[in-house]
């Protein structure tokens, strides 16, 4: 994180926040704190609970209990300055589409009393890249583009926090490196940015990351690289010739695993009971006997996702 904290109050802080919807518990006792100038991932799938925590944050919707602050401000109290502090990116693409470029920024701006002129400095590498397509309705431009104008006018009146919900799905590979580049600067300059990502590549340029999932945080929030560490089971990495599918589903029939999943080409599997060598012998063996040709079974390097996996208990309810 750039510069120093220590005087600052929390950029963002959560305490025992609840939120229900009728019958359904959408967060359920959430706490956690984003330090100034800190990148921070809420990683998590569909319906975990991150768009309503950041519709919170941004002061759309009230929580039901429990506590929140932006930049020291209490969301429910002082609404009006957090949403003068605050840059959001909503999920879904929420710019005016018979506006061009120009003319949403313009608008953004003047909703904050500001100018394109005035804030340019600070919106100018991403807005730059944008700007010759000035005259385009926003709705006729691609997805990646779509997103720096987004972004441009979450910047336009200079927010201390950034909250940003899962601002590359559905763009393309270049697009999103590209995205995540600009955060990366955005940082740098001072900052706090707040983002959701289903991308275990993203999460891993986050400072830290927090794992959601049914309203609830499964670990407390750490470093990608330190939640990756906190992995204590036997973990391998199979490949064979056939349906994945099947694959699958034998791996999973074998004694010795206690969880598989598809990552990639590859599937995991992993036990908690066996090493890695033995659990590497067994998968093979047991495939082998079952009639698979080409049977490839190596151990791997845990990542975020096969944390997210394992502690999730039961990974069938899962997509990342």
């Amino acid at each position: 994180m750039s510069g120093s904290s220590e005087d600052r109050p929390a950029s963002i802080a959560l305490r025992e926040v609840v939120k229900r919807y009728d019958d359904t518990l959408a967060l359920n006792g959430v706490s956690f704190s984003v330090e100034p100038g800190e990148l921070f991932g809420v990683i998590g799938p569909d319906g975990s609970g991150k768009s309503t925590l950041f519709r919170i944050l941004v002061t759309v919707i009230l929580p039901d209990e429990g506590h929140a602050t932006v930049d020291g401000l209490d969301v429910v109290r002082a609404y009006r300055e957090v949403r003068r502090r605050v840059g959001y990116m909503p999920g879904r693409f929420s710019l005016y589409p018979d506006l061009s470029v120009r003319e949403n920024l313009e608008f953004f701006a003047s909703v904050f009393g500001t100018t394109i002129a005035a804030e340019y400095d600070l919106i100018a590498p991403i807005y730059s890249q944008i700007e010759p397509f000035a005259d385009r309705r926003a709705g006729a431009l691609s997805g990646g583009m779509k997103q720096k104008l987004a972004l441009s006018c979450a910047l336009v009146h200079r927010p201390r926090v950034l909250i940003l919900d899962e601002p590359t799905t559905g763009v393309d590979a270049v697009s999103r490196v590209e995205f995540w580049d600009m955060l990366g600067e955005l940082r740098k300059g001072g900052i706090t940015t707040l983002v959701s990502t289903p991308y275990m590549d993203e999460a891993a340029r986050c400072d830290r990351i927090a794992l959601l999932q049914n309203g609830r945080l499964l670990r407390e929030p750490d470093t990608p690289e330190a939640v990756a560490r906190s992995f204590n089971r036997s973990l391998v990495r199979v490949r064979a010739g056939g349906q994945r599918a099947a694959l699958l589903r034998d791996i999973r029939a074998i004694r010795a695993v206690d969880g598989a999943d598809v990552f990639g080409e590859w599937i995991h599997a992993t036990s908690g009971g066996a090493d890695t060598a033995h659990l590497a012998h067994v998968v093979r063996q047991a495939l082998e006997q079952s009639g698979w040709e080409a049977v490839h079974v190596e151990p791997a390097r845990a990542g975020v996702e096969d944390v997210f996996m394992s502690l999730m208990g039961n990974s069938d309810t899962v997509e990342l």
